[in-house]
């Protein structure tokens, strides 16, 4: 990768036994902890810093800011602080980042709040291995021996739950929480405490403080624009952007509504044709899937040559922390087709909403198990894997919406987008504000809604929704609902579109089942996503560990030929 954090609990030669200090920029000792770091941003605020004194020592990771916007940089300030206050002094770090902290021989890795950084580690023969590629402390492991069931989760669900990898023996620090020399310790800043207040209000007042915070970025400005709402709040917010980009065909309806927004707000607009760039999964863009999450979520991947950008923004979490996408809707079934109504589910079924949301299909999924090795049902398999990652997390909410959005944060399948960026751009990452998970926190679930969400966008811009999203013509979430079933039934009615390009036309255009399976033709019946799912998987550990299995250890024909 581009950028790096790679550490050691032990000194710089314990360090050295695994990495050379010359693949980094700096590498920073204090007494119990050795860590090395790669990124251009070390000398921009508001990322990744460095600091030492008096043999302690310090580094954050990615995108983060001291308290009350300090001009201070964050590593010196969070040093300081933690001297005074201990692990409390995370609470008061705001951002996207790792954080590390070695005082007084005490040394700790800390996510943030919503784990938007992994943090990977193994425990060697005598020493603590950490840091934020996976493929890299993979390698550190002798004889890696793959974790079945984590397999099973890639496959099915497109998502390893919880804290563990594709490999035993390499973990991931969970949610909330932080690394010690020989333990795990939960953390306590990710707690639904719900209160009321002005909902949109103070939504407007802190997406205004939040995207202030990140508007100062070096260099050309770009911004991933869809027609939908998320994005359409930075276009209108940050100034200097200097382009705006969109995956999809110039004919497509995303695509025009994009090119229209950004002719609001005079921005240049480039599309970018589905080809196979757009599905391909080469070596570099797998290892953005850590093994751990689906690298289809890198949309724009493929066109990076095409981007001529130094910072980034995106509304990636968006829909999640402000517009409840995990929470369940009410609905009534019309003609086999369900619709909602604009109300919650007042005793919603966790693991089937969370099944849903995550993309499992229960057809494609009994399909896959005809080539695993198991015999177990998957059905029975995944439904009690994601019932025990909801559970995990019961002490962190007071009620099964709150415990949606809980775990599907927690495991938001997504995130591989947002590591693509981090590893290419300054990225600004809005959703991820300190005051906005708060506000997500505090904010009742019924109040978690697009309604609430636009309204307080129209208190930053009256003018953000002259351009509806083209699947959204109404203000009535109700007549959108309505009128989008209406279009999916009637005939002769020209259907809203997806908001992605169509993959399997992609997939069979581009004949990638030879390209990317040509000695397993038997996996070549399989759906489109189930497949990009198999080569994530087996190219991502090709790439940990020459003892790590191919694809045909991890499937197996179901229909082997005649000897």
């Amino acid at each position: 990768m581009n950028k790096e954090m790679f550490g050691v609990f032990g000194d710089e030669d314990e360090f050295a036994r695994f990495r050379s200090p010359d693949e980094f920029d700096r590498v920073v000792g204090g007494d119990e902890v050795t860590v090395g770091i790669r990124d251009p941003g070390l000398t921009v605020p508001g990322r990744s810093a460095t600091h030492t004194a008096d043999g302690d020592a310090c580094v954050v990771w990615g995108e983060v800011f001291p308290p009350d916007d300090r001009d201070v940089d964050a590593a010196c300030w969070l040093l300081d602080r933690y001297s005074d206050v201990g692990a409390d002094a995370f609470a008061d770090l705001n951002g996207s980042y790792l954080a590390v902290v070695d005082v007084d021989g005490e040394a700790v890795v800390a996510t943030d709040p919503i784990r938007s950084w992994e943090c990977f580690y193994t425990d060697g023969p005598g020493t603590r291995v950490f840091g934020t590629d996976a493929a890299a402390v993979g390698r550190t492991i002798r004889s890696p021996r793959v974790h079945e069931e984590s397999v099973l989760e890639f496959l099915h669900i497109g998502v390893v739950l919880g804290e563990k990898t594709c490999f035993e023996r390499l973990r991931r620090l969970p949610m909330d929480s932080a690394l010690r020399t020989d333990e795990v310790e939960r953390l306590s800043r990710f707690v639904y405490e719900p209160r009321e207040f002005d909902y949109v209000g103070e939504l407007a007042r802190r997406l205004e403080r939040a995207i202030e915070r990140r508007a100062q970025y070096p260099g050309e400005k770009g911004l991933l624009l869809s027609a939908g709402y998320d994005s359409r709040l930075l276009l209108s917010q940050i100034p200097g952007l200097d382009d705006s980009y969109t995956v999809g065909s110039s004919d497509a309806q995303e695509v025009s509504g994009a090119q229209r927004l950004s002719d609001q707000y005079g921005t240049t607009h480039s599309a970018f044709t589905p080809d196979d760039r757009y599905l391909h999964a080469d070596e570099r863009k797998v290892r953005y899937s850590q093994g751990i999450k689906e690298s289809l979520h890198i949309h724009h991947a493929g066109y990076d040559d095409q981007i001529d950008a130094n910072t980034m923004c995106h509304g990636l979490l968006c829909d999640t922390i402000f517009r409840g996408h995990f929470t369940e809707q009410a609905s009534v079934e019309v003609c086999g087709k369900r619709v909602p109504f604009g109300k919650l589910d007042p005793d919603p079924e966790p693991v089937d909403v969370l099944l849903d949301k995550f993309g499992y299909r229960t057809e494609a999924s009994r399909d896959l198990s005809r080539y695993t090795s198991t015999d177990l049902d998957p059905e029975t398999f995944v439904r009690n894997a994601v019932r025990s990652e909801f559970e995990s997390h019961r002490d962190r909410f007071d009620a099964v919406q709150n415990g949606l959005d809980c775990c599907g944060i927690g495991n938001q399948p997504s995130m591989p987008f947002h590591t693509h960026l981090s590893d290419n751009y300054f990225e600004a990452f809005l959703a991820t504000d300190a005051e906005l998970l708060d506000w997500h926190l505090q904010t009742p679930p019924e109040h978690r809604t697009t309604e609430t969400f636009l309204r307080a966008c129209e208190k930053l811009d009256p003018d953000i929704l002259r351009i509806r999203p083209p699947d959204r013509p109404h203000d009535s979430f109700l007549l959108n609902e309505v009128e989008g079933f209406i279009r999916r039934t009637v005939p002769f009615v020209r259907a809203f579109e997806s908001a992605w390009p169509d993959r399997a036309a992609i997939f069979d255009q581009y004949d990638l089942d030879r390209r990317l399976f040509p000695d397993a033709e038997y996996v070549h019946d399989l759906p489109v996503r189930h497949k990009l799912r198999i080569n994530d998987i087996s190219g991502w550990m090709a790439q940990c560990s020459e003892s790590a299995r191919d694809i045909d250890e991890l499937l197996q024909d179901p229909v082997p030929k005649p000897a």
